[in-house]
């Protein structure tokens, strides 16, 4: 029997399970509890503090967080979409391409090379007022004054936009590469000869085969640039006067420069539940079947009773201890 249980697949994957546990599993539970704290990374001891929802109930009124959470959605919109756009038409442009094609993706994957952090270092440089290369090119033209891209509250978030879709466009440009090199050529040839043009081809037939390429490049980057930090935190920080300053930005600042871990553990986990819900909605507006709808209408009220029993089990164990 302990033979038969040793030679097990489950031993095989016991050492990923328990490092998953250790690294993964047992912080979120350490975070989640702290939210319910006043624990301050200066105050060791407030680690013990119960608070109960009050973290929960002043985020409730806090301005700055929905603005923050507002500039989040913005930002992840607009910066897929371009992605999206600009990687579409360069994908393209290259499978256009007979001669050189190799040459074309390596020089596409590039920006990918960078790490965020030098990226960030990388446009700041480039779009600094006084020596920044931008302002310099501009200059040549008879454009005397200096932009302050990063200064201005008008500015500055399309600074970042322009960084975050210059290092990105590439993953968007290599999935849709590949499914555009596996369309079969038939349907293409035979709307041809009934006489189709390029608009109608690319409607008709390009675009309905890469709509799964597109969910999964849009998938693998609404949540990388759901976490957008390094960028902003290097070419920003956050301002001018907190108009650039995005959710994890915000939760990173409170947590550490302001010292206030429990705090930013509750706003962490509200945006968390918002994020479920935004990707529920967006999942409604393309369910394309009655079976994909009641699918999804259920798992959305399995969701919300789950976090009904979360927040009442929260509120009964305060109402004991004050007791």
């Amino acid at each position: 029997m302990n033979r038969k249980f040793l030679s097990s697949p489950i031993i095989l994957i016991l050492p990923s399970i328990l490092a998953i546990g250790f690294v993964i599993i047992i912080p979120l539970i350490f975070s989640f509890y702290t939210s319910f704290t006043s624990y301050k990374l200066t105050r060791p001891d407030s680690l013990y503090n119960f608070v109960g929802l009050r973290n929960y109930e002043r985020l409730i009124y806090n301005a700055k967080f929905w603005y923050a959470f507002g500039r989040t959605i913005l930002f992840l919109a607009v910066v897929l979409n371009l992605e999206l756009l600009f990687g579409l038409g360069i994908a393209l442009l290259i499978n256009k391409i007979t001669w050189g094609q190799r040459t074309l993706r390596t020089i596409m994957m590039f920006p990918m090379m960078f790490s965020p952090i030098l990226v960030g270092f990388q446009w700041k440089y480039i779009f600094n007022d006084n020596i920044g290369l931008l302002n310099n090119f501009l200059y040549l033209f008879g454009y005397e004054s200096a932009i302050a891209w990063l200064i201005d509250k008008k500015l500055a978030m399309g600074s970042i936009m322009v960084a975050e879709i210059w290092a990105n466009t590439a993953i968007f440009s290599i999935l849709l590469l590949a499914g555009l090199i596996g369309i079969p050529r038939d349907p293409i040839e035979a709307a041809r000869v009934d006489g189709c043009n390029s608009w109608q081809v690319f409607k008709h037939i390009t675009l309905p085969f890469l709509m799964p390429f597109i969910f999964i490049a849009l998938t693998i980057r609404s949540l990388d640039v759901g976490r957008a930090y390094d960028i902003v935190h290097i070419m920003t920080g956050g301002g001018p006067a907190m108009r650039t300053e995005l959710i994890w930005t915000m939760i990173a600042r409170v947590g550490y420069k302001d010292a206030n871990m429990g705090y930013a553990n509750a706003m962490s986990y509200v945006s968390i539940i918002l994020s479920i819900d935004s990707i529920f909605c967006s999942a409604y507006a393309h369910a394309k079947t009655q079976v994909d709808l009641a699918i999804l209408l259920l798992s959305l009220i399995c969701f919300e009773i789950f976090r009904a029993l979360l927040v009442y089990s929260i509120a009964l164990l305060k109402s004991r201890i004050n007791v």
